[in-house]
């Protein structure tokens, strides 16, 4: 009988060591997004520059494709509202979706928009050594209406936010 209470208290023991390591091992989502979203410092450390998409924009022409790195200096910092999931409808009649379209263990991708439209913002997570990034993303800041000649401006821009970002959410 002692012996099968040393074994189970063992077998035990080994769970939860396994348990817990595989828990700290892997950052909660939740607790990422939450610290990725209220934080500009963390929110620049785990993205991923330059992104896997590049910013792709048509040339004056209006046919031909032209595209640059999706850098640091372009990525326009993300709050809390902005990767709230939800759906909300406009006076004007429209509904704005955002939501996480895939949402597996080490895989997730959000987009927001309006229904029956292209997304506006498509960003996708994935899971890397136990820790959370951006790997790719794209943001209506840089969509194919942009001019090439107005991408500077944008990028501007774009910093001039991130600024009034970075001094309520170092």
């Amino acid at each position: 009988m002692k012996a099968i209470h040393y074994v189970f208290c063992l077998f035990t023991a080994l769970m939860l060591t396994t348990f817990s390591s595989r828990a700290a091992g892997e950052e909660d989502f939740k607790e990422f997004l939450q610290k990725f979203t209220s934080s500009a410092s963390f929110q620049y450390s785990r993205v991923k520059f330059p992104l896997k998409s590049p910013i792709a924009l048509l040339q004056d022409d209006g046919e031909t494709e032209q595209t640059f790195p999706f850098t640091r200096e372009k990525w326009a910092l993300l709050d809390g509202e902005t990767l709230k999931e939800g759906h909300t409808t406009e006076e004007e009649g429209g509904v704005y979706i955002s939501h996480f379209t895939v949402n597996e263990p080490a895989h997730k991708e959000f987009e927001a928009g309006y229904e029956e439209s292209e997304p506006s913002l498509r960003i996708v997570f994935e899971l890397e050594d136990g820790k959370w990034y951006v790997t790719d993303c794209y943001n209506d800041w840089y969509n194919f209406d942009l001019p090439i000649s107005e991408l500077e401006e944008t990028i501007h821009t774009v910093q001039e936010e991130n600024k009034a970002f970075e001094e309520l959410h170092p």
